[in-house]
Formats: C-alpha cells, structure tokens, sequence
C-alpha cells in the first residue's frame, strides 16, 4: 500500500482550502472558518513531517513525465532544511490568517490569495526539481501583488508594484542560471545534480552561474543594495501580510543561497566566502544604521529585518572555514531563517495590533501603553528581546552560531558584525521605552488589550521562541543534518 503523500498534502490543502473558500465562502463567517480550519490542518501535517523526520531525503513522491518536452518530473522531498522551513510555514501560515480575524473588505477574495501564498511557499520548500522549484518561487508573486495592492495602506500600488518589479527581475537572473544548469548536465532534478560536480563543464563559467542565482536570491532575503522594495512592502502591507513576508517569504532567498549556491557550488561560494562576508557586514551594518533612523514602527521592523537577513549570509561565508566549524556557521545561518521568521512575525503582529487601537504607527506618537495593554506589552518584550539576542531567546542561538562558524577564518568580518548587537540594543530598547513605558496620553485612556482570540496566535510564536531559545537541538540536529547532507564530501 503506498504511503500517504504527506508532502504533496502541505503543499496543496492550503490551495483546496482556497478553492473552498471561492465555492461555500460568500459568508465571511464561513470564509474565516474555512481558511481557519485550513491552515490548523496544514500546520498538523507540518508538525507530524517535522516529528517523523529522520535522516537524508524523506516523504519522496515523484512523477515522471511531468513535463515530457522538459524532462521535468513532480518530484518532492525533504531534508533536514527543508523539513524545518516547512514547518516553519505550517506556523506563520497559521499566525496569519488568526491575525486576520478583523479584515472586512473583500473577505473571501483575501483569504484565497493567503491560502495560495501558503501553497506556493511550501512548493518551493518540498520541490526537487528546478523547473517545479521556478513555478512554485514565481507562484507566490500572484497573491502577494494582490494582497498588498489590495488590502494594503499608503502606496499601495506603488510598494506592490515595486515587490513585483524587483522580484521578476531577480527570478530573470534565476531562470537563466536554471536552464544553463539544464543545458549543460541535462537534468533539472536537484538531487541528482548534488551529486555532480559542478565546478567545471558548464556553458557559462562557474563564477557567472554561480552569480546568477546569487543575485535571485539575494533580492528575495533581501540584502544591500538590492533590499529597498522590502520597507516600502512591509510598511504598506497589512499585518498578516507582513508577518507572512518577514516570516516565510524572505527565508526563500536565504533557502536558495543554500541549497543551490552552497549545495551545488561549494567549491565556488569558499572562492567567494571573503565576498560574502564582506556584504554580510555591510547589510548588517546598513540595516542597523538606518533603523536607528525610522520613527514607523513597522518601518523599524523591516530596516531591522534587512540586517538580520545579513546573518544568513555571514553564515554561508563559513564555507571558507573547513570541517565541523564549517558545518556550524551553516547551521547557524539556517537556523537563523526560522527563528527570524517566528521573532519578526511576532514584532509585525503586535505592531498590527498597536496600530488597530492607536491608528497610528508613529513612534512620537505613542506612549505609556504598557498599562493599557498588558499582554500586547509583555508579547512585544519578548519579541524585541529575541531580536537583540537576549539568551535563553531564539535570536541569541542563531546568532551565536553564526559568530561561532565565522570568526575563525574571518574574524574581522564576525567583529564588524557584532557592532550590530549594540545597534539592536540601541533602536529595540529606545522603541520599547517611547512606546510602552514613555509619558501616556489621554487618548489611549480607553484602550484595550488584545481579545482572546489576538492572543491566539501571539502566544503561539511566543512558545516557539521561548522552546527554541532553550532547547535550540531540537533544530539544529535536524537543521545539521541537512547541511552535511548536502555537503558531506566537501567537508569530509
């Protein structure tokens, strides 16, 4: 009897669900209740993948023939990085449409296209084959335009216009790396071209493919100086849009760095690790800077976002580091997507919150609400902690691991970096203090903590930072294990 195709049913109950929500959704209770249901569903088969995981690739499915003309096949796995990134998105998938209790226009239209995100982002995470993996990474453009355009504030128009301009742009590089990897090994299965070597006998040299997806990638994190449509997203971005794009969108390109510049390119990305770091340092550093600078909290959160993207890549500069150091800093950075998703996506939840009460995100504006909102209070204690790394938190064990893999071979670059740690110490404490613990207002007199069902989610990415940050082996085993998976003989 074969086995239930686990994987396939992650990837797809979010877009049945979304089929469901067009048919029996016209009442908005009905539509809620439908993507609720969902994306509880989703999140348990994420979970019971994550829990049943063992070793190399698992859940195989594969269809050949898929694209005859191609020689494309369905095919879907997980490792070790793929399995964790899932659940990830079973997680912020579900935090988003909670979050998205109070949104009244065009309800069933907008509960489609957050369902359709979900399905295409956890394509992209199970895909094994680079054209499968294309259609799901271009996928996720469709709902995210919509979402922003629609269901946004400010510029709309302008800020989803932009994501899509950058993001096609970005994906142009991508496929032209893609087809030359097809044309010259004839294969777009990316297991099989794991395992070859890829250094040399390629149309266009190593360097220039290697360029290619980097530059794909590297808008998707995104990193300086390509990281300028990501404020102007967030900020205009409704709150479960932008947890879902702190949260699950950005760690595609962080995804991609690794499993195809890392995996397939070794060789290539030790060549350029001095590069790399020196980036790295340079989107900490920036990122840092400039949000020292924002008086929009959701401003802050997303300059913040675009220096602690930095902190993939620092990690992935490690590959110029040798054996177990190497693995490391890899882990590092990997863990480093989860835990940023689950702490940014707290941060732009509260911040969600914040706004629906003050109707404003303005920092001047905003004062002595810790007593107003208790729980909202000490939710964005926890988040902002987290996010500078206090230990015992999530943020302080991703990190560490990056400075941890880095610094031996490039010490510099790990010391630059840790300049930011101050920095987030600087602009987290300076905004706690003027929004919560600052003179209050009169005009916050009434306002209310969050509702039972606010707390829901909130409470959800709480445990996982609080479980992460104090028992990080839960991820990193599996996180690891991945990595050498990818890369056993190159760091053998």
């Amino acid at each position: 009897m074969a086995e239930f195709p686990l994987l396939s049913a992650a990837i797809f109950i979010p877009a049945i669900g979304a089929l469901l929500v067009l048919l029996l959704g016209a009442n908005v209770r009905n539509a809620r209740a439908i993507a609720v249901g969902v994306v509880v569903i989703d999140f348990l088969i994420s979970l019971q993948l994550f829990t049943q995981f063992k070793e190399g690739y698992e859940f195989e499915e594969r269809i050949h023939g898929w694209i005859p003309l191609l020689d494309s096949s369905y095919h879907l796995a997980a490792d070790g990085l793929s399995i964790t990134l899932i659940l990830l998105t079973g997680l912020i998938g579900l935090v988003a449409v909670l979050g998205s209790m109070t949104v009244s226009l065009r309800v069933r239209e907008y509960f489609i296209w957050l369902l359709l995100l979900q399905t295409s982002v956890m394509g992209v995470f199970a895909a094994q084959d680079l054209i499968l993996f294309f259609v799901f990474w271009e996928l996720e453009l469709i709902p995210m335009y919509f979402l922003i355009s629609i269901w946004g504030s400010g510029r709309k128009e302008y800020s989803a216009m932009k994501f899509l301009i950058f993001t096609l742009a970005g994906s142009a590089f991508m496929l032209v790396g893609i087809l030359t990897l097809f044309f010259s090994t004839g294969t777009f299965g990316m297991q099989e071209l794991l395992e070859q070597d890829l250094s040399s006998g390629l149309l266009l040299p190593t360097g220039l493919v290697f360029t290619l997806f980097f530059i794909g990638f590297a808008v998707k994190l995104p990193l300086w100086p390509v990281h300028s449509w990501l404020p102007d997203a967030h900020t205009d971005a409704p709150t479960a849009v932008s947890v879902m794009l702190a949260g699950v969108l950005l760690k595609l390109g962080g995804y991609g760095l690794l499993r195809i510049n890392v995996g397939f390119f070794p060789e290539t990305t030790a060549t350029f690790a001095w590069a790399l770091a020196a980036l790295a340092v340079v989107s900490i550093l920036y990122g840092a800077a400039i949000t020292l600078r924002q008086t929009d909290l959701k401003r802050l959160i997303a300059y913040s976002s675009i220096s602690h993207m930095g902190f993939v890549l620092l990690g992935i500069a490690s590959v110029g580091a040798s054996g177990a150091v190497n693995s490391i800093g890899l882990t590092g950075a990997a863990l480093q997507l989860f835990t940023h998703g689950t702490i940014t996506g707290l941060l732009f939840l509260l911040v969600g919150l914040v706004y629906e009460r003050a109707h404003t995100r303005s920092i001047a504006d905003l004062g002595g609400l810790a007593a107003r909102i208790p729980f909202i209070t000490v939710a964005f204690l926890v988040g902002g902690l987290a996010a500078l790394g206090l230990p015992g938190l999530s943020g302080f064990v991703a990190e560490a691991l990056v400075f941890l893999g880095t610094f031996p071979v490039y010490g510099w670059a790990t010391a630059a970096a840790a300049v930011s740690i101050v920095l987030a110490a600087g602009y987290i404490l300076w905004t706690i203090q003027r929004v919560l613990f600052g003179p209050s207002y009169e005009r916050y007199a009434d306002m209310q903590d969050a509702t039972w069902y606010e707390k829901i989610p909130v409470v959800l990415l709480i445990i996982s930072i609080v479980v992460v940050g104090l028992y990080p082996s839960l991820l990193t085993d599996v996180l690891s294990e991945g990595i050498m998976g990818m890369l056993g003989n190159f760091l053998g």
